[in-house]
């Protein structure tokens, strides 16, 4: 595989990747909501039923308790190791709060998320907080998902529309228990066929999404590019509303087309961070 050189230790996999990442931004900026990160300073979480914890180590990542195989098959699309992400931030360069970002704070990756967990998880997100959207998917997993090991799986859509909706209530997420269960069942009786709206272009996927109850644009935008590949989909919240405002008034710059949303992450993470006063 490009990009990446890795070798098999007994705790676990050492992946050295060409273009880097900075772990802490990519597992905290908003994409996903189950990282932990402990007291020493490792991530603990689960892709696709696979937990792993990692570690920064020799300039490298070191991940916990996973074959090789795993890594390839899983995480390695995960975090987007395929991707030519040098390029991209060169490219970003021709603008100026693009380039200071990136070269402060390194390189994020669009974490690629399994379809059904970024759909509902960003359903939960909605006019929400970070720490409640966290302990909602948290009460969601223990309760539907299966055990690992030291955590549960996200549970499946099937998991979830075979349940009576009231058997939510014990996540406290009010209201969106109704917009949950409709996506739920849209996905296990297919009226939603993620591997479809992959290939269709971006306003016919969005389209697709917003037929599901409580999927608005953001919510839709964002379970495009975090879970069904869409590198140009570009949510916009608050945060980049303000980033729009004050710095693209006339649109965004032409070096980030086909790469919106890696963009996005910067400029997210540029005003959450040191552009909120």
């Amino acid at each position: 595989m490009k990009n990446v050189e890795t070798r098999v230790l007994n705790n676990g996999v050492f992946v050295r990747c060409s273009d880097g990442v900075n772990l802490d931004i990519t597992l905290d900026c908003g994409q996903a909501f189950r990282w932990v990160k402990n007291e020493n300073g490792a991530w603990r979480g689960a892709v696709r039923g696979i937990e792993t914890e990692i570690e920064e180590i020799d300039g490298g990542l070191l991940f916990h308790s996973i074959t090789e195989n795993e890594f390839y098959g899983v995480f390695y699309d995960y975090f987007d190791f395929g991707r030519d992400y040098t390029a991209i931030l060169k490219s970003f360069k021709s603008d100026p709060l693009l380039k200071e970002t990136a070269e402060h704070y390194g390189v994020i990756r669009i974490l690629n998320q399994e379809p059904w967990e970024a759909l509902c998880s960003f359903i939960i997100s909605s006019c929400n907080n970070i720490p409640r959207i966290k302990s909602i998917i948290e009460k969601l997993c223990i309760n539907f998902g299966e055990k690992i090991n030291n955590m549960y799986s996200f549970p499946s859509a099937e998991r979830i529309a075979s349940l009576d909706i009231s058997a939510l209530d014990v996540l406290r997420a009010g209201y969106r228990n109704e917009f949950i269960m409709d996506a739920s069942r849209a996905a296990a009786e297919g009226r939603i066929d993620f591997e479809k709206i992959k290939t269709l272009d971006m306003d016919s996927a969005r389209n697709e999404l917003m037929t599901i109850k409580g999927v608005g644009k953001k919510v839709a935008d964002c379970a495009m590019l975090y879970g069904l590949g869409f590198i140009d989909s570009f949510p916009v919240d608050r945060h980049i509303k303000r980033i729009e405002e004050q710095f693209y008034p006339n649109g965004l710059p032409e070096c980030v087309k086909g790469y919106s949303g890696i963009a996005q992450q910067y400029m997210f993470h540029f005003q959450r961070t040191e552009n909120s006063g």
